[in-house]
């Protein structure tokens, strides 16, 4: 089992006995099937409705594990609506749209499974009356919009060695006044610059990065073999190509990681910090990693733009060179939809460079 799915995993088990025992069950019934990233949002949105549950006075519980099934039976649609409204006016931490279909979906697929899956003792539904079913939820990712909102926050063409060379050669005169900063740069240049090359050159997703161990790199293939998202199969790892660009940057940064980061012996992540105080190095986190490229980025005049962004860029770049289908197994797609972004971002892309000519 990968890291990320490791730490999703112990959490889980330490959310899940504080739900309520249908709630238990549902997991349950769904842990063969998602991986424990999956779960571990459904349950964390779990509490969020079953902790308006109660501040609402809709039940009389006074734990969350305490609430009986009867109160999802005889919620009415106002409630419902009320949910909806609350989710989307809560100040504490702002919800997109998109995370509020995502937190009425989780909601959809208890209520699914309590009333259409799971039985008593009679054969008889856990839930007679199954109010989410009647509740619409708009989709909010559709391609075109993505692209819409993408549009002028990626790198393009030149931009993407730009960046890079920002990275390596620019950023220390930016910084020559911050005596701090300028050591963690000198100290984690090369690591650093090799991050942003491969997922660049090659698409991964931070989750990957994070995830990938020093054998999961065969430098004469150009290959990196990672844990895709979504694939509960921990036994295989998919190979990924990276361009020839980035070669230079990973070869670089093999040729340092043991001498500069100290791993013990039982450390394979490909990836390592050291942390203060620390002599041995370990494994990056992905917010380290996703702070340490908003770091470059605003320095570099693009504070919008995330690993995530970086990723896109190296997808709108593949996909003017190749097919849909080449690009959404690039990026490790489940659905060629999914892919039909950069469909939309390179029309506008290729518009632009007539324009130049």
């Amino acid at each position: 089992m990968n890291v990320i799915k490791m730490k999703d995993r112990q959490e889980l088990d330490k959310r899940v006995p504080h739900m309520p025992w249908y709630v238990e069950k549902f997991i349950d019934y769904k842990l063969p099937d998602l991986s424990p990233s999956s779960l571990l949002e459904y349950v964390r949105d779990y509490e969020t409705f079953f902790n308006w549950l109660m501040a609402e006075g809709l039940t009389d519980a006074a734990r969350m594990k305490e609430i009986p099934i009867t109160i999802l039976e005889t919620l009415h649609m106002d409630s419902v609506d009320q949910y909806k409204m609350f989710l989307s006016t809560y100040k504490e931490k702002s919800n997109s749209r998109t995370t509020i279909s995502r937190k009425l979906s989780s909601l959809r697929s208890l209520f699914h499974y309590l009333s259409q899956i799971a039985e008593d003792e009679n054969f008889y539904p856990l839930l007679k009356r199954n109010v989410m079913a009647k509740v619409a939820i708009k989709r909010t990712h559709k391609p075109k919009d993505t692209a819409a909102k993408l549009e002028g926050k990626l790198l393009q063409e030149e931009e993407i060695t730009e960046f890079l060379h920002y990275i390596a050669d620019i950023y220390p005169a930016d910084v020559s006044g911050n005596k701090q900063a300028l050591y963690a740069y000198e100290k984690n240049k090369i690591r650093d610059l090799c991050i942003v090359s491969l997922i660049l050159h090659s698409g991964l997703r931070v989750s990957e990065v994070v995830n990938m161990n020093v054998d999961d790199v065969d430098m004469k293939k150009k290959l990196l073999y990672v844990f895709r998202k979504g694939k509960n199969d921990d036994t295989f790892k998919t190979p990924v190509y990276f361009r020839k660009d980035a070669s230079e940057d990973l070869a670089a940064y093999l040729a340092q990681r043991e001498t500069m980061y100290k791993p013990p012996k039982r450390e394979k992540a490909l990836f390592l910090a050291m942390a203060n105080g620390r002599s041995e190095g370990s494994r990056m986190t992905k917010r380290a990693i996703q702070e340490m490229v908003i770091k470059y980025a605003k320095r570099f005049g693009k504070p919008y733009l995330s690993v995530h962004k970086l990723r896109h860029s190296f997808a709108t770049d593949y996909y003017v060179r190749n097919d849909i289908y080449k690009t959404q197994e690039q990026l490790g797609h489940a659905s060629p939809e999914t892919t039909q972004i950069y469909a939309h971002l390179t029309d506008r892309t290729m518009a632009e460079a007539i324009d130049k000519e």
